[in-house]
């Protein structure tokens, strides 16, 4: 009974095979790249991706695209869907994770959450061979709104050809097209006619991608133990940046099954790590520490020399705390790292939720981000009163990079000391770029079974190497994001805040204050 259950599991999804079938062609491992520019190359998107099935990618539309309700009724249909024929499985899961869909909402998907999942599943040698060829052409029986934007964007597939769904106005009516599902090999000779791709990849056991690529002139045949090497991110086609969504693991049944019986508990535990937010500035640090470690919250906090952090420039009594960003909470754990209340730390922002503005431990001033002399003379008054932290990239960055800094910081004072942030979760992200109840941020990460996170605060930065020092202000910058970068072992980029909402949400992120801030 296992096995029976655990090979429809594997086979979810994936077209027709025949267990008696014998792979006729070579591996894909067999395959010579030189001198293949010139020539055409064809394969299903499932030959691309190590996912055995492509389950949790549609529940990745589910969740993020519609609500925990239609990704919860997805997973209950999913004991139905393994007694199903192919056909109908694919069918049955696209009118449920499309059915009063939005365009929209499917487009921030498609840009924005499922990119960072196929990446990370990318098969690295079907990728290599995939490289090598001038003309990329991909097939598929799934719709083609969630391939099309990853295949050429990341991919530069020449023509992507998919499953196309009825639409009603701006919503998915949850049905294909009049067409049917696509299929391969009908759908490849309408396009090439008598000119057929140089070159067909497929899986060995797939009697659909045998049919397939037997039309090409080579083909080459992805086995099992193919499926078994990962791709490093730094070998990816396009470095990956930016990304949303609120799932931080790949919804596999069991993983998503884990996540829906987790959720009370995880509400019961966010609970209780907001509260001791909450009750951060009437409690010792030590004793806050010891309550997020008993929560279950893993804590680097690490001060290089607390004794050198003083005023020496004199243009001010407090200090610039200049950090990357990784979330909202990020100077909460600031304090805890420095461990001293006797001086008040305060964060400038660019508008939070009024939620937000209850349990954090710290005072919160607003920054226009439209007016730079008005900020800066705000900054200035800060900074004559106590401790300041700036967070220079204007946003949270997911992934291991840090966004080009504002200068603006380096010019108002030169007591700088640069802390480098880090933030790791299991479950779920703590900030969205467009995703809804943008006020849920804290909950969503407080709910993580796990939680890391890191803060060195390093020394403070030499007079010579600020502007009072004959530094010009984007030299200062410049150095403290490559300081933060190699303490963490990130790369620099040149992207800004504006770039990431233009990627991500299609807009600059400027919203108004009562909508809560753009993280």
């Amino acid at each position: 009974m296992a096995s029976f259950l655990k090979s429809n599991i594997l086979n979810l999804f994936a077209p027709s095979s025949s267990p008696n079938q014998l792979p006729m062609y070579p591996g894909v491992t067999k395959y010579n790249l030189n001198g293949r520019k010139s020539q055409t190359l064809v394969c299903d998107m499932h030959t691309l991706i190590r996912s055995q099935s492509f389950f949790p990618f549609f529940m990745l539309v589910a969740y993020e695209g519609g609500s925990i309700f239609r990704a919860f009724l997805l997973l209950l249909s999913y004991p139905i869907l393994l007694v199903l024929s192919n056909e109908l499985k694919l069918k049955v899961m696209i009118f449920i994770t499309f059915c009063g869909l939005r365009l929209n909402d499917m487009q921030k998907v498609e840009r924005a959450v499922l990119p960072k999942f196929y990446l990370e599943n990318l098969n690295p040698h079907v990728y290599e061979v995939f490289a090598s060829v001038g003309s990329r052409l991909v097939l598929t029986s799934v719709p083609r709104v969630m391939v099309d934007s990853f295949l050429k964007e990341y991919l530069n597939v020449d023509t992507v050809k998919g499953t196309e769904l009825q639409i009603l106005g701006q919503f998915f009516t949850g049905f294909v097209s009049s067409l049917g599902l696509l299929e391969n090999r009908t759908t490849l000779k309408e396009l090439c006619g008598e000119n057929l791709p140089d070159i067909g990849i497929g899986s060995f056991n797939l009697e659909d991608d045998l049919d397939l690529i037997s039309l090409c002139k080579e083909a080459y045949v992805v086995g099992k133990e193919d499926l078994e090497k990962t791709m490093p991110s730094s070998k990816y086609p396009k470095p990956l940046i930016f990304h949303d969504g609120r799932l931080a693991f790949l919804p596999t049944p069991l993983a998503t099954l884990n996540m829906f019986l987790w959720l009370p508990f995880g509400l019961l535990l966010a609970i209780f790590r907001l509260s001791i937010g909450a009750l951060m500035p009437f409690l010792p640090c030590k004793v806050v520490i010891m309550l997020y470690t008993l929560s279950g919250m893993e804590m680097d906090l690490n001060v290089s020399n607390l004794s050198s952090i003083s005023r020496s420039s004199g243009k001010g009594k407090g200090v610039l705390y200049v950090c990357n960003h990784r979330n909202n909470a990020d100077p909460a754990f600031l304090i805890l790292a420095l461990n001293n209340k006797n001086r008040p730390l305060t964060s400038v922002v660019y508008g939070v939720s009024k939620i937000f503005r209850l349990i954090t431990p710290l005072r919160l001033v607003n920054l226009s981000r439209n007016d730079r002399t008005k900020d800066a003379e705000k900054i200035r008054k800060i900074l004559s009163q106590g401790d300041l932290v700036m967070f220079p990239e204007g946003t949270t960055c997911r992934e291991p990079y840090i966004l080009r800094f504002s200068s603006l910081f380096a010019e108002l004072t030169d007591d700088i000391v640069p802390v480098a942030m880090n933030l790791e979760v299991g479950m779920f992200y703590g900030a969205t770029a467009s995703g809804f109840f943008k006020v849920l941020d804290g909950l969503f990460l407080a709910m993580n079974p796990r939680i890391y996170y890191s803060v060195h605060v390093l020394e403070k930065l030499p007079f010579q190497s600020t502007v009072g020092g004959g530094k010009s202000i984007h030299e200062v910058a410049n150095d403290i994001q490559k300081k933060l970068a190699h303490e963490l072992g990130f790369e620099c980029t040149t992207l800004r805040r504006k770039d990431k909402y233009m990627i991500l949400a299609g807009s600059d992120g400027v919203v108004p204050s009562h909508s809560g801030n753009r993280s």
